[in-house]
């Protein structure tokens, strides 16, 4: 059996303003511990904004990992390079098009109301290398694959993905 093997890790672009709040909870934390040497309810305060900047860290460093195998593209979220969770998993044949994100292939889908799902770095590069993909006609999902992904996928499904 032939399988179609690619994977792709692209990272996400940190907002500022989540990089200001991880500063901000950092020091509100080491400010109500060291508070609370004093004071006990502001050690537990800083105990608690502790635990909230250390979710806070971990959603500020994001990586969406793509693995496209034999029709199938699974997508992954890294959080701070040390936890893995599956966030959603598509089907090549509910796709109803795959095409880079200012492609003339879409101008038929613009006036969907889907819902829109963004597993990309977030920021518009040059050339612009973001694809999107409308899915089982409920989602509009905007991915980043290489070069490679989409030649896979082109070959599977010729009619639905375009490279322009």
């Amino acid at each position: 059996m032939n399988e179609t093997y690619v994977e792709w890790m692209i990272k996400r672009k940190t907002p500022a303003y989540l990089t200001l709040l991880k500063i901000l909870s950092m020091m509100l934390c080491g400010g109500f511990l060291f508070l609370g040497l004093i004071f006990m309810p502001a050690f537990l305060i800083g105990i608690a904004i502790g635990i909230g900047a250390y979710f806070i860290n971990l959603n500020a460093d994001l990586e969406y990992e793509y693995l496209y195998v034999d029709k199938e593209l699974t997508i992954d979220k890294v959080m701070a390079k040390s936890r893995r969770k599956r966030v959603a998993v598509f089907d090549l044949g509910q796709m109803e098009i795959v095409a880079p994100i200012k492609s003339w292939h879409l101008d038929n889908f613009k006036n969907r109301n889907d819902k829109t799902v963004d597993y990309s770095s977030g920021e518009e590069k040059q050339p612009d290398t973001r694809y999107v993909f409308f899915y089982d006609g409920k989602q509009r999902v905007i991915f980043e694959p290489n070069a490679e992904m989409i030649n896979a996928m082109q070959t599977v499904a010729p009619r639905k993905v375009f490279k322009d």
